[in-house]
């Protein structure tokens, strides 16, 4: 009796550690779509805001009046 204990035991760890992650990559997609978007609204209001846009205007000013 205690050898069949033992082996139903042993399955059910094998089952186990076999699944330990199960349902985690979805989650885990999930915080990460979540990040990027939050990463990219910020990005988004950053680049759009007065000092950098006009940061980057003369960026392209210059660049559009360089000498060749």
């Amino acid at each position: 009796m205690r050898r069949v204990v033992r082996r139903a035991v042993a399955r059910v760890r094998v089952q186990v550690r076999g699944r330990g992650d199960a349902g985690m990559t979805t989650s885990e997609y999930a915080v990460g779509t979540i990040a990027a978007c939050g990463f990219a609204a910020v990005l988004y209001k950053v680049v759009t805001s007065g000092a950098v846009s006009s940061a980057l205007q003369s960026v392209v000013e210059r660049a559009l009046d360089a000498q060749f």
